[in-house]
């Protein structure tokens, strides 16, 4: 168990993501000249355009208090290892043990930020991400573990889950051979399908800011929060040595042209010579560098995501292609996988670009040579098949789902139907029965299902307004929104209870651009779930403040301030006095023409919780209401143009 200050991840958002949510990782096509032809190609290959079906985590806050994390410790005789299970496996803490020097950064706080494909996400430590460009919907998520035998003799700590994204199964082994300085982890990626899949995967290892990161690089390609994506020189750009992060004044990434043939590894070493080194085999191509920038909004985030007078971090890390910003084809049948090594590195970082990067390099040579990662993934791969013993934690019911759907054989990543739960119930009986049951009339309707085989089951079921619902939220995810639309319609003459159908609707309207109608389908929509529930923290809170803040947002777009008013006068008063609704209502008052009111909102002070990575929400309603600089507790600005 891990204790510290810890804010609370609370419930999903029980509405389905119909809408891709903001892209800070998008690409200027005027870039796409001059790359190399695997990245053009790999740039514009499947990228992701729903979140569906995976949930929105929304419901999290900043009050934090002493809380215990369901920790897990590897450890030999100069490492120390700690994995959080439950939050995405991530590993929180890298310790060597002869010098008793923490490798990474270490966050003190669990405060989730809205930085995930689907929101909570928190920072420190190193993380797996897969699915699409990104930080993984499972970063708050758990996953399964296990022990298994090591190829040493030894034991391995097997981390597995589905990715839903991409209905790709994963498996991360980490153990520590006896007498190794550095961490093992193999990764692999399977696709059971009979079509290729594209394929995700970075490895992120936060790391204290304080240090000069070297790579085997003379060129990078630099992308910022302005969309533009330009291959720059190694170590210097506009005439300032950007590996040391404090350079930098605004968040960027730097992804490194490593040139075929050269290792493939990355570090980050402090003045004194102390550091941290990834390495890995050469399936896993990618090496960058994180970085948030020395400007008010970097800093200030920072603040956001630990504690005060904590000190800032970066992030090195590691994927399949050259950039985070590419999926890579992963064939029918096929899989995809490698190894990885984590240890301390202690190597000068002053001096030349050459001299300091090959001073590293040889370095690493001795103290891990090339050779021996190859010798440890050619060990692992056989026991990458071996079944788990010991269970040491549980993820969620879907793999079972798919597993029992498809009728799976996933050898080492077993998904057993003991680990189905409330979730998949209603999914298990349409599988067994061929109808979707009726849904609990005490909850929101439950998550839906959009891969083909389920949309198939859900066409040939019994037509009720919930099976209609559930069919429209499928249609719309494979593109067919007219057909979505009609679904949705159909369910909506055949409910009783209308508000899941018409919020359907009005995102369909406002995608269409039918702003007007959009709005009164909201407006319709809240007031009919306000008939159902009208709590303040129970069952009915989440769909509440979800509904509420959608209804607010689009009666505002069409300047229909009584409605919005009549909206948030309905609305539980704990969900008025969270961060994001003090942001609302300020735009509600000005929108009323009530802007001393407004300006009271934010001189009384808010913290939108779930304020979005490179989002300007905050900035642009204070632009309205003062021609004055933004105060810095507002100033999450990622870029110099934004206001």
């Amino acid at each position: 168990m891990l204790s510290l200050p810890a804010a609370e991840l609370g419930p999903d958002n029980p509405l389905p993501a119909l809408r891709p949510r903001d892209d800070v990782h998008r690409v200027d096509d005027r870039d796409r000249a001059g790359m190399p032809d695997d990245m053009a190609r790999q740039l514009g290959h499947a990228p992701l355009h729903s979140l569906l079906p995976v949930p929105v985590r929304d419901g999290y806050g900043r009050s934090r208090r002493p809380r215990g994390l369901d920790a897990l410790v590897i450890e030999n005789d100069r490492l120390r290892v700690t994995v959080l299970p439950g939050l995405g496996g991530r590993i929180a803490s890298l310790v060597h043990l002869p010098t008793g020097r923490e490798l990474l950064y270490r966050n003190p706080v669990f405060q989730p930020a809205d930085f995930a494909l689907n929101g909570a996400w928190f920072s420190g430590g190193i993380e797996w991400n897969i699915g699409a460009t990104g930080h993984t919907t499972l970063s708050c998520a758990p996953l399964h573990a296990a022990r298994v035998p090591a190829p040493d003799g030894g034991e391995m700590l097997r981390l597995w889950e589905w990715e839903r994204l991409r209905d790709l199964p994963f498996q991360v082994d980490l153990w520590l051979p006896q007498g190794s300085d550095f961490l093992y982890a193999g990764v692999r990626i399977r696709n059971p399908h009979d079509r290729p899949v594209p394929a995700y995967w970075w490895s992120n290892t936060a790391v204290p800011e304080d240090r000069r990161v070297l790579a085997p690089a003379e060129e990078a390609w630099y992308f910022g929060y302005d969309s533009r994506l330009r291959r720059v020189p190694v170590p210097s750009y506009d005439g300032v040595d950007r590996t040391h992060p404090r350079n930098s004044p605004y968040a960027a990434d730097w992804f490194y042209e490593v040139p075929d043939g050269r290792r493939r590894w990355i570090a980050a070493v402090d003045a004194d010579g102390h550091g941290l080194v990834q390495t890995s085999t050469d399936g896993l191509r990618g090496r960058k560098l994180f970085v948030w920038g020395s400007g008010p909004g970097g800093r200030r985030w920072q603040e956001w995501l630990t504690a005060p007078g904590t000190g800032g971090y970066c992030e090195i890390q590691a994927g399949l292609a050259r950039t985070q910003l590419e999926h890579v084809p992963l064939a029918a049948q096929g899989d995809v996988s490698w190894l990885e090594a984590y240890g301390p590195l202690d190597t000068p970082s002053v001096g030349e670009w050459a001299d300091v990067v090959g001073a590293a390099e040889r370095r690493l040579a001795a103290v891990l040579p090339r050779a021996r990662v190859d010798e440890a993934y050619a060990a692992w791969r056989p026991y990458a098949d071996t079944e788990p013993g010991t269970t040491l934690a549980t993820g969620s019911g879907w793999g079972a789902l798919e597993v029992l759907r498809a009728g799976l054989d996933l050898p080492g990543t077993p998904f057993p139907e003991s680990t189905l739960g409330d979730a998949q119930e209603p999914w298990r009986q349409l599988l067994r029965t061929g109808a979707l049951p009726e849904p609990d009339p005490g909850r929101p309707p439950g998550p839906t299902l959009v891969a083909p085989p389920w949309r198939d089951l859900l066409e040939t079921a019994p037509a009720t307004a919930h099976t209609e619902y559930h069919l429209g939220i499928a249609q719309w995810h494979a593109g067919d929104r007219a057909q979505a639309v009609r679904s949705w319609e159909r369910a909506l003459r055949r409910a009783r209870v209308p508000w899941p159908a018409l919020r359907c609707l009005a995102v369909a309207d406002q995608e269409a651009g039918h702003h007007e109608r959009a709005a009164d389908r909201y407006a319709d929509a809240f007031g009919a779930l306000c008939r159902e529930g009208h709590d303040d923290g129970g069952a009915w809170t989440p769909a509440l403040a979800a509904l509420g803040r959608e209804a607010l947002e689009a009666l505002l777009r069409v300047r229909r301030a009584a409605d919005a008013r009549s909206v948030w006068q309905r609305l539980p008063a704990a969900v008025r006095r969270r961060g994001r609704f003090r942001l609302l209502l300020a735009e509600l008052l000005l929108a009323e023409g009530r802007r001393t009111e407004a300006r009271a909102v934010f001189d009384a002070g808010f913290e939108v919780a779930d304020l979005r990575e490179g989002s300007d929400d905050i900035g642009r309603a204070w632009a309205r209401l003062t021609d004055e600089p933004l105060p810095g507790r507002y100033d999450f600005r990622m870029r110099p143009d934004t206001g």
